[in-house]
Parts: structure tokens; C-alpha cells; sequence
């Protein structure tokens, strides 16, 4: 397992792994509970050029990524894993977050929505990568979901997925609700 160098470890007897975009509909791995949690200090953001999963290296799309915020934090699922499945978990988790490493593991403390604090797993942006695109405007991030296609599909249709599961669970991300409106209204535009 994949450790951040000052990061904690997590109890096997109680491993948790936050997400905050597809691992929320696609967690794609066995957790024994589910539990709406608030990440602090980091912000969800189509952050990031995908150029597998979403996009191509020739037209890459865009996906989500955490960065880091100096204030307020991020909702998502916190997913608790039985120690008879950390192992099987991570090993896929790495492999899927992992793949062209923008994203850093971390182990960071969360707030289940019972009240219960949790140390998790969590994929962060880093924010050194060459594919990382926070600071584009977000002009520039909506082309480039528009025109993201890669091996699961649209960049354009993941966005819309992510905010769909938001609302489906009661969060209101007002920053992805706006870039998705920008980036139906650019569609709609380029098909005149």
C-alpha cells in the first residue's frame, strides 16, 4: 500500500476511504458501510487533464481532483472496508487513481454525518503534475469538457454524473453545478 511519507496509518480493523466524485456511484470495491462525510481544508474542482478515462493525450478532457483550500471543505461517502477486504480494495483503488499518478494518497481525517470521526484514504490533487489545470479560468476548463472523450466516455458526461450523484445525496456544489451549466451551453453552441 502506497503510504504518504508523515501520513498516519490506518487501523485495518478501521479502514475508510472518502470519495468525492465517481467513487461515490463507483466505488468498484466491497465496503461493509457507507456513510456521507466532510473532508476539511480541500475543495472538489475539475482539475485535472485526463488523457485516458476521459480524454486523450491528443484531445484530453478533464476529471476531478481535491486542492488543497484555506478555508471550508468537501462532501462526499466515506466507505468503510472490512479488514478482510483493505488489501483487495487498495490494490484496485492504486490502480485506478493511481494511473498516471495525479492523484497523492493521503490519510486524512473526516466527519461522518452519525458524528463519528474516521481516518481515511484519500486521493488528493497534486498539484505538481503536468496535468493538473486548477489554476486554468473556467473558460478553459469547460472547452476542455466539451470536447474530452476517452475509454469511459465523455468528459462532459462524467461532470454531469458527478453532480447528479451530489444532488441524488443532498450536496450542493455550486462550483461543478456552474461548470456543468457552461459546459451545455458551449455544447449546444458548437452544434449550431
Amino acid at each position: 500500500m502506497k503510504l504518504t511519507p508523515g501520513d498516519p496509518a490506518i487501523d485495518p480493523n478501521n479502514f475508510w476511504v472518502f470519495g468525492y466524485a465517481s467513487l461515490m456511484w463507483r466505488p468498484g470495491f466491497a465496503f461493509a458501510e457507507a456513510q456521507a462525510a466532510m473532508l476539511q481544508g480541500y475543495a472538489r474542482d475539475m482539475c485535472f487533464l485526463s488523457i485516458h478515462y476521459r480524454g486523450t493525450p491528443q484531445v484530453p478532457g478533464l476529471v476531478c481532483g481535491l486542492m488543497p483550500v484555506s478555508q471550508g471543505g468537501c462532501r462526499g461517502r466515506a466507505y468503510r472496508i472490512t479488514p478482510a477486504d483493505v488489501t483487495d480494495a487498495v490494490t484496485y483503488l492504486d490502480g485506478r487513481e493511481l494511473i498516471t499518478g495525479i492523484y497523492v494518497p493521503r490519510h486524512h481525517p473526516l466527519r461522518l454525518d452519525d458524528g463519528r470521526d474516521v481516518l481515511a484514504r484519500v486521493y488528493v490533487a497534486d498539484t505538481a503534475h503536468e496535468q493538473f489545470v486548477g489554476t486554468w479560468p473556467d473558460s478553459d476548463k469547460t472547452a476542455a469538457i466539451v470536447r474530452g472523450v476517452g475509454s469511459e466516455g465523455r468528459s462532459l458526461d462524467y461532470l454531469a454524473s458527478v453532480v447528479d450523484h451530489l444532488r441524488q445525496v443532498g450536496i450542493n456544489d455550486a462550483h461543478m453545478m456552474a461548470l456543468l451549466k457552461s459546459a451545455q451551453a458551449l455544447e449546444k453552441q458548437e452544434a449550431r
